[in-house]
């Protein structure tokens, strides 16, 4: 099993991003993956830098931690033909440890460029075109494409690496992991679910099996839990929520009553070793070999800290 660290790029500047990459690499972390959004999740966050921007500058301050985006939609608010070019860009920029993740998206980030946002069945539709395109373009040479939903006319990325990127598609639910397994080289997940791991390889896939675990460090329980409320309360409305709104205001209105006790139930909070190896627990007997934690607690160094010296050393013991 390998661990990883997300960068919340809607909850830290671009600077700080790059600078967490960078520590994670210190602490011993195999792979760091950054959200790809254009607005943050709830106002309290603030930020929202450009996801391959900050991948460049972190590729040029680490030497070997890999680099993931987690995740990009690949269409409506992009190309797939210009995630293909940052993608080969960003693998060449890092020396091939660069990771694509990919997913069907969510309202919050797709509905800024006015194209409308399509229901999930056509989405997937959408995602399964934007893969072919991208595959298309890796290939090598000048490419048309001509779909029901995307097309492309005579292009050509010509700079590609040695080794191409590996594609981990994000799944909410069965469908999605099914595409994984068919045109993807891992599955993405944010839940420890068993089917979507079943599904995925019933599709053909044998691949990684990334999925993020949720945690807050912080000297107390009580200051973890409130931090984890404060910056991620949206994450436990379910994907029917978080795909459907537009903007940070409507998630702090459909937040509104989430407590602190609330995330508890979600959340490893505090400092105790054992309760953040009781929640990634039930990720690794599902099936998943990369874990990517999420700190939602306010002290960013004193997690790598605690991650360095205890808990990344007790994750590592629970995967053998």
């Amino acid at each position: 099993m390998r661990l990883g660290f997300k960068l919340i790029a809607e909850a830290y500047s671009p600077v700080e991003i790059v600078d967490q990459a960078v520590r994670a690499e210190e602490a011993g972390f195999d792979f760091v993956e950054v959200s790809d959004h254009f607005h943050p999740w709830v106002p309290e966050h603030e930020h929202s830098g450009f996801a391959f921007s900050m991948l460049a500058a972190a590729a040029a301050r680490t030497s070997t931690i890999e680099l993931a985006t987690g995740v990009t939609c690949p269409f409506i608010r992009y190309h797939p033909a210009i995630v293909a070019q940052a993608a080969a860009t960003t693998a060449l920029l890092s020396g091939d440890r660069f990771t694509l993740g990919v997913g069907a998206g969510e309202r919050l980030n797709e509905h800024v460029v006015g194209q409308g946002w399509p229901a999930v069945a056509q989405r997937h539709e959408m995602l399964r075109e934007a893969l072919e395109i991208i595959r298309l373009l890796w290939s090598g040479g000048y490419h048309s494409y001509d779909g029901k939903h995307l097309k492309l006319e005579d292009a050509r990325v010509f700079d590609l690496p040695d080794t191409l990127p590996r594609i981990a598609v994000a799944a909410g639910g069965p469908a999605a992991a099914r595409i994984a397994g068919e045109l993807g080289d891992a599955l993405f997940t944010t839940e420890p679910r068993k089917d979507l791991v079943t599904a995925y390889e019933q599709a053909g896939g044998d691949g990684r099996r990334y999925a993020e675990v949720p945690l807050a460090w912080a000297p107390t329980e009580d200051e973890a839990a409130e931090s984890a409320r404060r910056l991620f309360r949206f994450g436990i409305t379910g994907w029917k929520v978080q795909a459907e709104l537009p903007n940070p205001v409507n998630f702090a209105a459909a937040t509104e009553l989430v407590t602190a006790d609330h995330l508890r139930e979600e959340f490893g909070c505090g400092p105790d070793v054992a309760r953040h190896v009781e929640i990634a627990k039930p990720f690794v007997e599902a099936g998943y070999d990369q874990l990517a934690l999420i700190n939602a607690g306010p002290d960013m160094d004193g997690f790598f800290d605690f991650f360095s010296k205890e808990l990344g050393p007790a994750l590592r013991k629970l995967s053998s």
